[in-house]
């Protein structure tokens, strides 16, 4: 049950030699999520061996060109590959007209209905719930319309204790209202409380998509406790002024909201081009919060399924 991001494209602005734009893809149990489709997105998915196929939804941060100019290829691309499901896209408001730029100039032999949901919220909504996973939306910091995303994975069915079952005899319906997190109520009064006759056999696991962005009050409220995030440090401290002016983050301000969020793991990412050396931006991040890495292209990194004690 895999719960991953695969950071495919790691620079701001432009690709260069070492970076692509930003593309990501998140796999979340049976499920694979693009986030951003910056320029060369379809060749790093075929480099991480992420078939087009698997991509059935597409989350667009902001309408900012490095994090969008791929979209025309990949499209077009699964519609040569004759794809026929049906492909989700959720961006700001602003990417109805370019996709329908695309329909009218592209989109002939496309076969597929693409189905675009604007994002235009002013705090934490869900805008994808599945049946292992949920995906929320929210307002970012910067020049344009700029979201940033939440992946959940729901709570998983409750267990019994198996000494329960057959110490209290439990039959087949308590034990299915058990598990469905119902209390049970016996004719003699007796009640089995789930608390104390089932558990949840594993802690749901999460991850943020924070890019590009500058500090807000807000944002860690609503990425508490996530287990993995990813965000823009774009700067080093010694361009904190660039960051304010372009409305970025440095690796340090990155590390002051994964503090403040208590984040398990944070991930830096959408680093200016003239940075070909990222030790500075690690160490500033890592002396506020110490378990950061920064992003690489092709990099995979996993949350890891916790069990929880019986």
């Amino acid at each position: 049950m895999e719960f991953s991001l695969t950071t495919l494209g790691t620079s701001s602005a432009s690709p260069n030699p070492l970076r692509h734009t930003s593309c990501h893809v998140v796999t979340a149990r049976e499920h694979h999520f693009l986030i951003d489709c910056g320029e060369g997105c379809q060749m790093q998915l075929q480099r991480a061996s992420i078939p087009f196929s698997w991509i059935d939804n597409i989350f667009i941060s902001h309408l900012h060109g490095d994090h969008l100019f791929g979209i025309f290829g990949l499209l077009s691309t699964m519609s040569m590959q004759g794809r026929t499901a049906p492909l989700y896209i959720y961006a700001p408001e602003g990417f109805a007209a370019i996709l329908d730029f695309f329909m009218k100039q592209f989109a002939d032999g496309v076969l597929f209905e693409i189905v675009f949901t604007p994002l235009g919220m002013k705090g934490k909504e869900v805008i994808l719930d599945l049946r292992t996973v949920e995906v929320s939306a929210f307002p970012l910091n910067h020049r344009v319309p700029t979201f940033g995303f939440l992946f959940r994975e729901k709570e998983p069915q409750r267990n019994v204790h198996k000494w329960r079952v057959e110490a209290d005899d439990l039959t087949l319906a308590e034990i299915g209202a058990l598990k469905n997190g119902q209390d049970v109520m016996r004719e003699n009064g007796d009640v089995l409380e789930v608390g104390k006759y089932t558990y949840i056999p594993w802690q749901p696991r999460s991850l943020a998509y924070c890019c590009d962005t500058a500090p807000f009050d807000g944002l860690a409220g609503w990425i508490e406790g996530v287990d993995l995030l990813y965000h823009d440090a774009t700067y080093a401290d010694d361009k904190a002024e660039m960051a304010v002016k372009y409305y970025h983050s440095t690796g340090r301000m990155a590390a002051e909201t994964a503090l403040a969020a208590r984040a398990g793991r944070l991930v830096l990412g959408h680093f200016s081009a003239r940075y070909r050396n990222l030790d500075q931006l690690l160490e500033e991040a890592r002396s506020v919060f110490p378990d950061t890495a920064v992003a690489n292209d092709g990099q995979k990194y996993e949350i890891p399924l916790v069990k929880l004690s019986r």
